[in-house]
């Protein structure tokens, strides 16, 4: 908005000419939406708290975990608030790709919310079906994926890091692709939302990433010169993923251990989904994994928990699952768990940024 407002005043006053960079926008972005959270975070909690809209503990967790039993949760909302002003402000948006990734984490948001609501006012465990969850979460990536696939410019390739010249071709079959990478990633980061600030460091971590290959992915000469692919228009997204950056940073203020606030299956659920739509827009969907390793991680030890259990009927690899709670049961204090599990998110955000020179 202050883009379309401003800009166009730079042949009255030269000043106004920096509006037309991204990186300035995309700074712009981040400090925004890290200002809202910091100016609006407290009355959230205290609305949260008046509302009695409280964290609900499973009863067969970790006992550390009984403590946060009536923590202000949907924090997501805020978060989500955060991200998509500060997103209008700064970005261009005749950019229907903003439009895109605005409609993929609202969407995916709308779909925590009710799964949170449903848990908050039932004071259980249980929200949404996971059949009923996992069919809107297909249906929200479907439009990503078919959008993406008949948009001009873009194909069923795929990018690999490290392989320059393997490229290949899913056809039609990208679309269900892009489906798992969606719904994968959003239901990945929901599972690592077990601990203070746990998902959100690393989403911070992979949002920065993202917004450096953005960037260049959006640049035809750094595309070319980087043997990236080039998909024109996604250099605004640079300033998506700025918003990104700036939200859950302001909100790990509140967030780290001790909690103020959670952030709910509205915020999880909606910020692993944005993360998996823009590695699609911009063509970096196997970078997510690496970036997002901690992610993967957290996911594969549910899958690989539950697989074993039913295998051998009872039996288990880890202490209990998702892979945080491991650590918990042998001993880690939560804030050593959560750090140690950050500093991997950015050794691994910077191997992810390393692979522009590994093709």
């Amino acid at each position: 908005m202050l883009y379309h407002l401003l800009y166009p005043l730079h042949s009255t006053f030269i000043g106004f000419n920096v509006f037309r960079y991204i990186t300035f926008r995309c700074i712009c972005g981040a400090v925004t939406a890290f200002a809202i959270m910091i100016i609006f975070g407290p009355m959230f909690i205290r609305a949260m708290k008046r509302l009695q809209i409280g964290q609900v503990v499973r009863d067969d967790g970790p006992e550390t975990h009984l403590a946060k039993r009536g923590v202000p949760t949907m924090g997501g909302i805020l978060i989500l608030f955060s991200i998509s002003v500060a997103t209008l402000l700064w970005a261009n948006l005749t950019n229907p790709l903003i439009w895109l990734i605005l409609f993929t984490m609202l969407f995916y948001g709308i779909i925590g919310g009710l799964d949170d609501y449903r848990k908050v006012s039932r004071k259980s465990s249980a929200g949404l079906s996971a059949k009923g969850k996992l069919v809107l979460q297909v249906a929200g990536a479907m439009v990503v994926g078919l959008f993406i696939f008949i948009h001009p410019g873009y194909d069923g390739q795929l990018s690999l890091p490290f392989f320059k010249d393997i490229q290949p071709d899913l056809g039609w079959f990208y679309i269900v692709f892009a489906v798992v990478v969606i719904v994968g990633a959003s239901n990945a980061v929901n599972l690592t939302d077990g601990l203070d600030g746990l998902a959100a460091g690393p989403t911070v971590v992979s949002a920065a990433v993202y917004l450096v290959f953005s960037y260049l992915a959006g640049h035809v000469v750094l595309a070319e010169y980087l043997q990236i692919p080039y998909v024109q228009g996604s250099g605004e997204l640079a300033i998506f993923c700025g918003a990104l950056f700036g939200g859950c940073l302001g909100f790990l203020w509140f967030n780290a251990y001790p909690a103020q606030v959670f952030m709910g299956d509205v915020g999880s659920l909606s910020l692993g989904g944005a993360l998996g739509a823009i590695a699609i827009i911009i063509k970096q969907e196997f970078l997510l994994a690496i970036v997002g390793g901690i992610f993967v991680m957290e996911a594969l030890s549910v899958i690989m928990q539950v697989g074993y259990f039913k295998m051998t009927h009872g039996k288990r690899i880890f202490l209990m699952a998702p892979f945080h709670h491991h650590f918990e049961k042998k001993g880690w204090h939560e804030p050593k768990v959560v750090v140690r599990f950050w500093i991997v998110s950015i050794i691994l955000g910077l191997f992810a940024i390393a692979t522009l020179k590994l093709r």
